[in-house]
C-alpha cells in the first residue's frame, strides 16, 4: 500500500455542484462527495441546514438558492460542529443559529483546533479563507428535539437528536409531511465515513436505528446523491451501517489478540477497500477512524481533540 498525500492535502480539483428540489420549497445541493447542504421554506422564512467552510462557499451557495426563493433565513441549523460544516454561518444573516446543547459545549472545548485541523486536511473546501470571521456559536440549543412551525400548510420542521454518532452530539432535519430526512454525515450516500469523532458502537446500532425508524422516502446524507424511494434510504443507511460494523469486527479482532494500532489499520483498510475504496474520502479517512475505533477499545469514551499537529503523527504512523 503506497503512501497517500495527506488527507485530502492533493485533492484540488474542482467540483460540480448541483442543486435539486426534493418537494415544494425543499432543497439540496450536493457536489461529487464534498459536504451537502440544504434549505426548507417556512411561509415567509428560510431554514437553512449546515452552512459549509467559509462565507464564500455559503455565499456561492446561496446564490443558487436565490434563483428559487428570496425569503430571508431565519434560522441555520447546524448538524454538528466540524468546521467544514460550520465556518460560512455569517453568509447566511440568519436570525438564530440552532445545534444541540451538546454540540455548543464542543464548539467551545474544541471549535478552534479543529478549524486547525480541517483546514489542513481539506484545504480545496476552503474558499476565502480569511473572511472567516472566528467560531460559529448557536443562539439555540436543544437537548432530545425541536420543532420549527413552517406555517400554512407546510407542516413542521422537527430537528432530533437520534444518540452518538458522527459526533458526541449530530442533529438532523425532519420533515414528516414530506418524508424528507436531512441526516449529516451521520448517514452517506456511497461516500466514506469520517469517524475520527465517532462513536462507533452507539452510531452503528442504535443511532441508526432510530434514522432508519422514521422510515424516510428521501434522504439527504452528508456527502453523495440523494437517496430517493425507500429502499435508496434503507440501502444509504445500510451501507453506512456496514462501513462501521466492518470497521469494528477489524480492528476489535487486532485489538484482542493483542495486535499494533499499524497491523489494525493494515487490516482493515485491506477488509473495506474492495466494496468502499472508490468512494469519496476514503483514503483521507481511515487512518483517524481506525485510530479512534482503537481509542473506543481503549476505554476511550469521548473523542480525543484532533489537532493538526495530531493528525500530522496518526497520518505518518498508519501510513509509513
Amino acid at each position: 500500500m503506497a503512501k497517500q498525500p495527506f488527507a485530502s492535502s492533493a485533492d484540488l480539483g474542482e467540483k460540480v455542484e448541483s442543486l435539486e428540489i426534493l418537494a415544494d420549497g425543499v432543497y439540496a445541493l450536493t457536489a461529487e462527495g464534498d459536504p451537502n447542504v440544504g434549505a426548507i421554506e417556512g411561509e415567509d422564512f428560510l431554514v437553512a441546514f449546515e452552512a459549509l467552510a467559509t462565507p464564500k462557499a455559503g455565499r456561492d451557495w446561496l446564490e443558487k438558492l436565490r434563483e428559487y426563493t428570496d425569503k430571508p433565513v431565519k434560522y441555520l441549523v447546524l448538524s454538528h460542529y466540524h468546521a467544514v460544516r460550520v465556518l460560512g454561518a455569517s453568509a447566511f444573516n440568519a436570525e438564530n443559529i440552532i445545534t444541540s446543547s451538546i454540540t455548543r459545549r464542543l464548539v467551545d472545548e474544541r471549535g478552534a483546533a479543529d478549524w486547525a485541523s480541517e483546514f489542513g486536511r481539506m484545504p480545496r473546501l476552503f474558499r476565502e479563507p480569511d473572511e472567516i470571521p472566528g467560531l460559529t456559536h448557536p443562539t439555540i440549543t436543544f437537548t432530545d428535539q425541536m420543532e420549527i412551525p413552517l406555517g400554512g400548510d407546510r407542516g413542521d420542521l422537527v430537528l432530533k437528536y437520534c444518540g452518538r454518532g458522527h459526533t458526541p452530539g449530530d442533529i438532523v432535519a425532519w420533515l414528516p409531511k414530506h418524508k424528507i430526512l436531512f441526516a449529516g454525515d451521520l448517514v452517506e450516500a456511497e461516500a466514506a465515513l469520517y469517524t475520527g469523532d465517532g462513536s462507533h458502537f452507539d452510531w452503528s446500532t442504535s443511532t441508526l436505528d432510530n434514522l432508519k425508524a422514521l422510515e424516510a422516502e428521501q434522504l439527504v446524507g452528508g456527502r453523495g446523491e440523494v437517496a430517493r424511494g425507500r429502499e435508496a434510504v434503507d440501502a444509504a443507511i445500510e451501507l453506512t451501517r456496514g462501513f462501521l460494523t466492518a470497521m469494528i469486527e477489524t480492528v476489535g479482532e487486532v485489538h484482542r489478540n493483542k495486535g499494533s494500532l499499524k497491523e489494525a489499520f493494515e487490516k482493515t483498510y485491506a477488509h473495506l477497500h474492495p466494496k468502499f475504496g472508490q468512494w469519496p474520502i476514503f483514503e483521507h479517512c481511515l487512518p483517524f477512524d481506525v485510530q479512534r475505533l482503537w481509542d473506543e477499545f481503549d476505554g476511550i469514551d469521548m473523542p480525543r481533540i484532533w489537532t493538526a499537529e495530531r493528525d500530522q503523527e496518526v497520518w505518518d504512523q498508519l501510513q509509513d
